[in-house]
This record gives structure tokens, sequence and C-alpha cells, in this order.
């Protein structure tokens, strides 16, 4: 049997290595919290520090920011036919065109909306669209990241958004909000 010698530095070495990579391990959902819907049937990441409000005839969640109040996260729930899927509405960039048409930006809404990128994605046997795009209004600058999908019957538009000043320090965080939304039944 082979005596093996401890090593006083080897082992400093390794304890300083497994702190590193625990105190790293937050990764893609260090500072975000979880909201799961009261049936069960969806979740979210929002971030840390965000508060609920409500909004009567409004989207079903609004949270927003205390410090930066312009950042906020919405949840809108409509209900479609229940035969329809995604698709059938368009590709991403139609729904994505539709969505700034007709909820965004309205003719006479005063708001200039220019859809930046889109991408259909997979996830839990659903089909999503994620959407980017960037808002004008009265001078105001703001970049937005949304996710539609549609569940048995219910179609789902999950936005994120702040001002454009603050967009390239919060923008990881929002893409892995957008991204975190899921069903759970």
């Amino acid at each position: 049997m082979k005596h093996i010698k401890f090593n006083p530095f080897k082992y400093l070495f390794l304890i300083f290595l497994c702190l590193t990579l625990s105190a790293c391990s937050g990764g893609l959902n260090a500072g975000l919290e979880a909201y799961q819907s009261p049936d069960g049937r969806y979740a979210f990441l929002y971030p840390t520090g965000w508060t609920r409000v409500k909004v009567d005839g409004g989207p079903e969640i609004i949270y927003h920011d205390l410090i930066n109040s312009n950042e906020t996260l919405s949840l809108v729930i409509s209900d479609v036919n229940k035969e329809v899927q995604l698709e059938q509405l368009g590709s991403p960039s139609e729904v994505g065109q539709t969505l700034i048409d007709k909820v965004i930006a309205p003719e006479g809404s005063g708001r200039e909306v220019k859809l930046i990128n889109t991408n259909k994605r997979e996830a839990s046997n659903h089909i999503f669209y994620d959407l980017e795009y960037e808002l004008n209004l009265n001078e105001k600058a703001r970049h937005e990241l949304a996710t539609v999908v549609i569940d048995r019957g219910t179609l789902y538009t999950f936005a994120v958004g702040t001002n454009e000043e603050r967009w390239n320090k919060v923008d990881g965080m929002f893409s892995n909000v957008i991204e975190s939304f899921n069903f759970l039944i």
C-alpha cells in the first residue's frame, strides 16, 4: 500500500479552489428570486429586491425595481383558441411586429418601436418566441425583452425592460429572466 504524504500547500490550494468555485456557483441565477403562480402552472425568476404591484385592468403580474422605478417586468395573459399553436400566428418576427402594432405602439400612441432581434426556442415541450426591441416615447429610450408562448389555449407575454442608459448593465440578467419563464404542469 502506497503512503500519501500530506502537503499543507496543496491542501490550502484545494480549499481556496473549492471556495472560489462555490462563490461562482450562483452563476446565471445570481441576484434572482423565484416566482410560482398560485395554481402551480408556471414559474419565472425576477430580480432580487423588486416589488410586485397590482394595476387594475393591467397585466396579470407586474414587478418593478424600487431604486430604478423604470425597470419593470410584466406578464400579460390572454385567451386564444385551444387549437391554436404559436407557429400558426406567424414567425417570431411577424408575432413581434403584431405585438408592437397592436399592444406596444398602436397608431396614435406616440411611441416609436424598433424590433431588434427575434429568436425561436423550445423548452419543456413548448415553443417560445423571444423578442428584443427598442422603444422611444417623448425622446426617452427604453430597451425591452419579451417572450411569447401558448399553453392550453392561453397566450402568455412575459416582458422585462429598462431605460437605454442602464441596458448594458442589466441585459444579461434580463435575458436570464426571460428564459426562466416555464410551465410546471
